[in-house]
């Protein structure tokens, strides 16, 4: 079968790399295995450039490894380069690629060199890019422009699904705060939720449209799972980095104000998992969110760095996580969560579908917590926004989207810092009280800066979707 090449947004990034800053610097794009950082960069160097050549350190050759041994003569490096993978390079026409680069430290300390000679473009590619043990005997190099990759949004899916109406609706539904109507609303909670069952990984989105069987997605699923906990014991030997990974939706589903230690393994020390933290999350399979102390533009100066909340990098795995005490999650559970008939709260699932695809649009996660005036009750908001010199508090919901005490209380303690409040609910929009009411598939849209067509125009895209 044919591997898609499906259309990605990092793809404009990498271009403007190349106009504007590969002369002076490597690419280097970071990401989650399996998230297309190989396939998109290819894709890229076929359609941008005259001829490239890709070496894959999980899979190149012993003469390839060997050529990296001495870089200070590069006339001979590019000529042995060039007759070993028989492509012929061409100056300021080329771009030679570092796939898994982590795997080869030295060839990532000769970006330095070959930068500075100015002949070719370098594009790198790496996953668990920070891990001590890859970089402490090498010098880091300066000429590095870093981006970062995640899993398929849920923009990116409907493209791949074939479908180039619905988000284009969805955008302008938000700009001009008018609800979709009951038809339309259950046809896009519909797809999100297909969305979330299936995930943002590449794979995961190819088995759906090769079989059209959620059973298989689910298969793949897991042996990305599998793969990504093979990585974890790159980092911890014991397997406590596996198994705070596996608890994630364990933790969430306690609705705990924090990430529940005992729940990766009895017995855990906040300090073991403290060592081990910026490692599990370099490698991007895991987003967190950091309790900020005091809510307001500065929070990373303000956050809590023992108090946290922890998501996994793509909805579709956290599913895949939560049903992983089965042989395999039966096409009946992913029927009905996909109806929306599954007997369960799944609160913690928006949640981290919300995580999600705030990350992907480049923010960093922060939440807060406060106690009641009048009882032991503990108010929280799941996630805050900075928005110029104020915040936009979100409270995400699955059941009655009405009764919303902790946004209440935040805003009325906070009312001089607020500038927008969110309700993150499943069902249609409302603009209520100063309070926009959102069906969580416009969450990826919130800070899109312009409409697509003129708001006029929406009711016409509404009756021909």
């Amino acid at each position: 079968m044919e591997r898609h090449v499906f259309k990605r947004k990092i793809y404009n990034e990498i271009l403007e790399w190349k106009i504007n800053r590969s002369d002076k610097y490597a690419l280097l794009v970071k990401g989650a295995r399996r998230t297309g950082k190989s396939t998109i960069v290819e894709e890229f160097a076929k359609n941008e450039f005259k001829s490239y050549i890709l070496i894959d350190f999980a899979h190149t050759s012993k003469d390839i490894i060997a050529l990296f041994d001495d870089t200070y003569e590069l006339d001979f490096f590019f000529l042995q380069l060039q007759q070993l993978t028989g492509v012929r390079l061409y100056e300021n026409e080329s771009v030679i690629i570092f796939d898994e680069v982590q795997l080869l430290p030295k060839a990532r300390q000769a970006i330095k060199y070959l930068v500075a000679d100015g002949r070719y473009k370098y594009i790198e590619t790496g996953s668990l890019i920070s891990i001590k043990k890859n970089t402490m005997d090498i010098l880091i190099p300066s000429e590095e422009h870093k981006i970062s990759m995640y899993p398929m949004d849920f923009e990116e899916f409907l493209w791949a699904i074939d479908d180039e109406i619905t988000a284009e609706t969805i955008k302008l539904l938000l700009k001009n705060k008018k609800a979709a109507g009951n038809a339309m609303h259950r046809n896009l909670m519909r797809k999100f939720r297909l969305y979330m069952l299936i995930g943002g990984m590449p794979q995961a989105i190819e088995a759906y449209l090769e079989h059209n069987n959620l059973q298989i997605v689910d298969e793949t699923k897991r042996e990305i799972v599998e793969l990504y906990e093979e990585d974890f014991t790159k980092i911890d030997g014991t397997g406590l980095a596996g198994d705070i990974y596996d608890a994630i939706p364990a933790s969430l589903s306690k609705n705990a104000s924090r990430y529940v230690l005992s729940k990766a393994r009895e017995g855990v020390r906040a300090k073991q998992v403290r060592e081990i933290l910026p490692d599990i999350l370099s490698s991007y399979t895991v987003n967190i969110a950091y309790h900020a102390n005091n809510p307001g533009v500065g929070m990373s100066l303000e956050k809590d760095i023992d108090r946290y909340k922890l998501f996994t990098s793509d909805v579709g795995l956290f599913i895949t996580l939560a049903f992983k005490d089965k042989k395999y999650t039966d096409n009946i559970i992913y029927n009905k969560l996909l109806s929306d008939k599954l007997e369960a709260n799944l609160g913690y699932v928006y949640e981290n579908a919300v995580a999600q695809m705030l990350t992907a649009k480049g923010n960093n996660l922060f939440y807060y917590t406060m106690k009641s005036e009048t009882s032991n009750h503990l108010y929280e908001i799941d996630f805050l926004l900075s928005n110029g010199t104020k915040i936009n508090p979100i409270e995400v919901k699955s059941g009655n989207y009405r009764e919303h005490k902790s946004l209440d209380a935040f805003c009325e303690k906070f009312s001089s810092r607020i500038r927008e409040k969110y309700v993150v609910h499943t069902k249609d929009y409302k603009w209520e009280n100063g309070i926009n009411y959102l069906p969580v598939y416009m969450i990826p849209f919130i800070e899109e800066n312009k409409g697509f067509v003129l708001a006029e125009s929406v009711d016409k895209i509404v009756r021909n979707t």
